[in-house]
């Protein structure tokens, strides 16, 4: 995926209107309390929880539901077994998308998220067909105004990062999932504000669109995978060429 469309991405989410942000927010809860019951309620202790607290920071979520999701999922009740589930899919245009989900209810979420794929020109593909186009990495994405590129650089590699890309709307760190946590305190430490930090997908070979109808049928298809409950989040290998 190309620069542009990494930050703009970033800025459609950040600029989301009060339904969305409500959306998001709860999906987040959700996410918080599932966490919470699996591993507890201490982030340091609970990598899983910690990265969504990080997605939380990044969409500037209130500390209030962050606190009440937390106490939700440490307290008693409301139990249920939850499994993460991945879905491997085609859509228009030939693009490769991953949709990871979380449920208590496995035929319940299958059944939703085929229903969604099928409705918006999709098809659910076999297990490898589409995660091979992508590449488990951290990633963490920095304002350009938030810290100076050589400082940053310096700092990212130290820490251990893999790469560091300076592009026009800011800097992109990537590293091995591994060392995610540990690059991300370094910058956290020197107080840098960053726009997302995530153990994420990556594409390694994306699918360029050139025409417009096969980019808004994809963003149809992930804005509605994006709004089933169960579904965490939507990744692509699209490569957007009508813009600019």
């Amino acid at each position: 995926m190309s620069g542009h469309s990494k930050w703009s991405t970033i800025k459609r989410k950040k600029g989301a209107n009060d339904a969305k942000r409500g959306k998001i927010f709860s999906k987040l809860s959700r996410e918080i309390t599932i966490a919470t019951k699996l591993g507890g309620g201490d982030g340091d202790m609970n990598p899983r929880l910690r990265l969504v607290l990080l997605k939380a920071k990044a969409a500037n979520m209130p500390a209030d539901n962050i606190k009440r999701a937390i106490e939700k999922g440490a307290g008693a009740g409301e139990g249920g077994n939850f499994e993460d589930l991945q879905y491997e899919v085609f859509g228009p245009g030939g693009v490769g998308i991953l949709v990871e989900a979380t449920t208590d209810n496995r035929n319940r979420t299958a059944g939703e998220v085929r229903f969604i794929i099928t409705k918006n020109g999709g098809n659910l593909g076999t297990a490898g067909s589409v995660a091979r186009f992508f590449e488990r990495k951290g990633q963490i994405m920095i304002p350009r105004d938030s810290a100076n590129e050589d400082e940053l650089m310096e700092l990212a590699l130290e820490a251990g990062a893999e790469d560091f890309r300076a592009e026009e709307e800011g800097y992109e760190i990537i590293t091995d999932p591994g060392q995610f946590d540990t690059v991300q305190k370094a910058i956290e430490a020197k107080e840098i504000h960053f726009d997302a930090a995530e153990v994420t997908w990556l594409p390694t070979l994306g699918t360029p669109l050139t025409d417009s109808s096969e980019v808004d049928a994809v963003n149809r298809l992930v804005e509605a995978l994006e709004e089933q409950d169960d579904v965490n989040e939507v990744y692509t290998n699209m490569e957007d060429q009508t813009e600019g």
